[in-house]
């Protein structure tokens, strides 16, 4: 007796598939090509010269810069072994870590309240995003003016209070920071306002609608329904928010230049201070591009935690289907 196997064979696509994978592909590049070819021309010619001053010391004071010393990878130890480097450092994570933490909370509640259309919705929601539309030196100087000692924001809380409140925003080192990042909090959180509105508006209704119909109370709709489809939408928020607070520089600059003392030295100022102040370009451009292997760092583990989140989202769906 002669025994037959059976060998599965995939189903091959269609022509019309692989047309459409070809036209989509066809299509990205492109858009994509362009675009690259733009950073290209524009980035790599400048990212070549930093990498020239990285290993050459250079200062404005020793005349043509392709005269400059060899020095090789000199400058950047003398800028991982700066202490005022680091502190600049550790000053931008923390204040990018509180405001991307601020604008998400602040953006989601106001998302959450705005998700269901009411009388009035487009005005608040032009309301909302005003913040995000100001210049951010016009948000600054306005602020110094609101803000010094004895002004207007310490009167008003004095009158609600009933007892002197004046605490010294632009000159105590001690909340100088706090001071930059409520600002940045204000400006910033129209952006996860909007991105989270966005989520919230996508999420299927069938789920929800299910989750109603089993006896799940609103709280643990949202919990176990509505969060876990938003996860890939709050990691992004957050992520292109912390990416944009650690670049924050026209404020905390237009307030205090790094002062009081180096109180909001973060790390644009320093790399500004070191450069354009006190002339070290060689040094501010090993820091440039120290800073910018660290965003690379950062921008990478973000990937890779989106694609994470896709991929359970991907499979929930899934689930959902196969339940069905």
């Amino acid at each position: 007796m002669t025994a037959i196997t059976a060998t599965y064979a995939p189903p091959q696509p269609s022509t019309r598939d692989v047309s459409r994978a070809r036209a989509i592909r066809r299509f990205r590049w492109s858009i994509l090509a362009p675009l690259i070819a733009v950073v290209a021309i524009v980035l790599l010619p400048v990212l070549a010269l930093q990498l020239y001053f990285s290993v050459h010391q250079y200062s404005v004071y020793l005349g043509s810069w392709w005269d400059a010393e060899f020095v090789g990878t000199e400058l950047f130890r003398e800028v991982l072994t700066d202490p005022r480097f680091g502190w600049a450092i550790l000053r931008s994570l923390a204040f990018a870590t509180a405001s991307t933490f601020g604008c998400f909370v602040l953006g989601f509640a106001l998302a959450w309240l705005m998700v269901k259309p009411f009388r009035g919705h487009a005005v608040y929601y032009i309301v909302f995003i005003l913040p995000m539309l100001t210049v951010p030196i016009v948000v600054a100087y306005t602020a110094e003016m609101l803000l010094y000692q004895s002004g207007p924001i310490n009167g008003i809380v004095s009158g609600i209070l009933g007892v002197p409140f004046k605490p010294a925003w632009l000159t105590d080192p001690n909340i100088a920071m706090l001071t930059v990042t409520i600002l940045e909090i204000w400006n910033w959180t129209p952006f996860s306002f909007i991105i989270m509105l966005a989520g919230l508006a996508a999420i299927p209704k069938e789920p929800i609608e299910a989750a109603e119909i089993l006896g799940a109370s609103r709280w643990r709709i949202f919990l176990e329904v509505q969060l876990p489809l938003l996860r890939p939408v709050i990691f992004l928020a957050l992520v292109l928010r912390f990416l944009e607070a650690m670049a924050e520089f026209p404020k905390t600059w237009a307030l205090f230049q790094g002062g009081p003392g180096t109180a909001t030295e973060t790390l644009p100022v320093y790399i500004f201070l070191t450069t354009w102040q006190y002339f070290e370009i060689s040094k501010g451009a090993a820091m440039s591009y120290v800073v910018m292997l660290l965003m690379v760092v950062i921008v990478l583990a973000a990937i890779a935690l989106l694609r994470r989140e896709k991929r359970a989202l991907d499979r929930l769906y899934t689930a959902e289907e196969g339940a069905a």
